[in-house]
């Protein structure tokens, strides 16, 4: 399902696109079928991956030091990474080892699974010379991920709020990415999985277009679907 901002406006001139939920994925594999909690059952790893990566809301229940770190979680990594082994601790993640690999799969941008039709949405946008920026709340460099397929000369810009020191919907994320390509917000598209964060580029002055974070196998062309509502293919 696609929601699309009002379109009473100029020519589309940049994209800007969420990261986690739009252009990849954070999702369980079979390296991580062994994983056990205290009792030897598997771990939920779906539950656990979905809490880690859910883009607003509370992932646990924390005290005064744990609220402040949740808060301040994609700005600062050392606040993200105490924020997020407590999430980890409470959904069940039996050892602090264990917690670990969580953690780490995490920040690791190459395990992430880009959607079916990344690729080709950024081609389709480069080709008609409609430069693209990332804008993401997170706390690691996620650069990588777009490296290793290849699409890094693709991106124009990243704001990542660990970097910009802005949260979304903070309208100052978006823009940054803005100026970094020099188009003006009204000229610009804004395409996310959260209403909330995502929808934050419409304060700054940007249409906006919702896609579904489920399953990378289950959405094939959510993001050529957005293209297409606005006439961008």
């Amino acid at each position: 399902m696609i929601t699309v901002g009002t379109l009473d406006r100029v020519a589309i001139e940049a994209v800007l696109f969420d990261f986690s939920g739009t252009l990849f994925r954070l999702e369980p594999d079979e390296t991580w079928a062994g994983m056990v909690g205290l009792d030897g059952e598997p771990l939920d790893q779906v539950a656990i991956l979905e809490r880690m990566t859910r883009p607003v809301g509370d992932g646990a229940r924390f005290d005064a030091a744990g609220r402040i770190a949740w808060e301040r979680r994609d700005l600062d990594p050392a606040m993200h990474r105490k924020a997020y082994f407590e999430v980890l601790r409470q959904a069940g993640v039996p050892t602090p080892a264990l917690i670990e690999r969580f953690y780490d799969r995490l920040l690791d941008p190459l395990s992430w699974t880009p959607y079916p039709d990344t690729g080709a949405v950024l081609k389709t946008l480069a080709a008609q010379d409609i430069p693209v920026a990332v804008v993401s709340n997170i706390a690691f460099d996620i650069r990588p991920a777009f490296a290793t397929n290849g699409w890094d000369r693709l991106i124009a810009a990243h704001a990542l709020s660990f970097e910009v020191g802005a949260v979304k919907p903070d309208p100052r994320i978006f823009l940054a990415a803005l100026d970094q390509l020099g188009v003006r917000p009204e000229s610009a598209l804004m395409v996310g999985d959260s209403a909330e964060a995502d929808g934050g580029a419409v304060a700054a002055g940007c249409a906006f277009a919702l896609v579904d974070p489920v399953p990378t196998a289950d959405r094939a062309e959510g993001l050529l679907d957005v293209l297409r509502q606005f006439e961008l293919t």
